[in-house]
């Protein structure tokens, strides 16, 4: 029997442990583990099945390699914080154990993400005979995934891709991330970036926007503003004859309204200032008096929609597509008690994970999720949660041209 070890037991880890042990012949033993081991016992006596809990430090290589002596895991599914992938990566090199992650590693005292810092391990992992799988929740993650399956069922070359993500979700709170306000309101506040004609172009934060009809009547018209996010980042290396990359995300004008106030207050900085003889960080102090995005899960309404206007070429005609899945948080909180943020992210970690464990997408070294073959991911999508819609992208893409950068 398999085992794996689940780091991270915030929303998104709950949505793992939830999905993992509904697959007991694929994911055997599973063992949660976080800083807090509180919270992974809560996550686990919601779960018939058994699970057991562990106290960790990810951050510190040794007591993880402890852990993973204990436990044995095939698979490391890290859902924790982006600051602790590489110490995660070391762990599992030393443990040999295949690892997984969600996002891509940040520098905590630095605010930007980039695969720069993981890609070099691709040799230690491939020497080591390990698969490392960068990147599996919805975008990054799924969204790679709907390019390598148009790139493979529908293009001969793709030329545009706008990542389009709507939550039309609505908590009733004055002001909540979706997930970690720390991770969240850095991405949001970094100046937007967009791939053109084979280099980065940079835009003010938020500076570029423009109102978007989606496909699903319950999300409708939305403002979408144009951010950096790092699945652009692979997905230029590999999609063939690819000329742009953009990507978009909504925000109520009441969301940037307090993200405005909260800027210019200076509670969004990530230097830290002298409070009362302690160091602290404003962000930092911010994340902890926001609403924790795990406890948004029975107040949310409402769905997403995520996914792919991709404009190419096949058989010397230009063609339209338009990927997308569609999500409801109640629905999602039914089954895993976590909204829809942290399911969409969930489900693809634990599907990622499963490629990687049945073989699919086994093969030493690390790699983004374009660089596997997208057909058994996207049957696994439609089977555990996240079920897809492939249509013409031609009136979306019509909607997006209205505004060029």
């Amino acid at each position: 029997m398999k085992t794996t070890l689940i780091i991270g037991a915030g929303g998104v880890g709950r949505v793992v442990a939830h999905k993992c042990s509904q697959l007991p012949e694929t994911f055997g033993n599973i063992t949660l583990a976080s800083r807090t081991r509180s919270k992974c016992d809560a996550i686990a006596e919601e779960i018939d099945y058994p699970i057991q809990t562990a106290e960790v430090d990810a951050d510190d290589v040794s007591a993880v390699v402890a852990l993973m002596a204990k436990v044995q895991p095939d698979i490391l599914i890290n859902v924790a914080l982006p600051y602790q992938d590489l110490s995660l990566m070391e762990a599992c090199l030393q443990a040999k154990v295949h690892y997984l992650d969600t996002a891509n590693y940040e520098p905590k005292d630095d605010p930007r993400f980039s695969y720069e810092y993981q890609w070099p391990y691709h040799q230690r992992f491939a020497d080591a005979g390990l698969s490392a799988l960068l990147g599996s929740g919805f975008d990054p993650g799924v969204t790679n995934v709907f390019c390598a399956y148009a790139q493979k069922h529908f293009f001969d070359e793709i030329h545009t891709v706008d990542i389009i993500d709507a939550n039309a979700g609505d908590h009733g709170l004055p002001f909540a991330t979706n997930f970690n306000p720390e991770i969240n309101i850095r991405e949001i506040t970094a100046k937007g970036r967009f791939w053109q004609e084979g280099q980065w172009r940079e835009t003010e934060p938020l500076e570029v926007s423009q109102s978007f009809e989606f496909p699903h009547p319950e999300v409708g018209s939305r403002d979408i503003y144009l951010l950096y996010h790092e699945e652009m980042e692979s997905l230029c290396k590999h999609l063939k004859g690819v000329k742009r990359l953009r990507f978009w995300m909504t925000f109520s004008q009441n969301y940037i309204n307090h993200l405005k106030v909260l800027e210019n207050v200076g509670m969004t900085s990530i230097e830290p200032i002298d409070v009362g003889g302690e160091k602290i960080a404003p962000l930092e102090f911010l994340k902890m008096v926001l609403p924790d995005p795990a406890s948004l899960g029975p107040l949310t309404k409402g769905k997403t929609c995520i996914g792919c206007v991709i404009d190419g070429i096949k058989d010397g005609q230009r063609l339209q597509k338009y990927i997308y899945n569609i999500c409801d948080h109640e629905e999602a909180y039914r089954e895993t008690n976590s909204q829809a943020i942290s399911y969409t992210t969930g489900v693809p970690a634990m599907i990622g994970a499963k490629m990687v464990l049945d073989g699919h997408w086994k093969k030493p070294g690390v790699y983004n999720m374009e660089q596997h073959d997208p057909d058994p991911f996207m049957a696994a999508l439609a089977q555990y949660g996240l079920p897809w819609e492939v249509v013409d992208g031609a009136p979306f893409l019509q909607q997006l041209l209205k505004h060029n950068p």
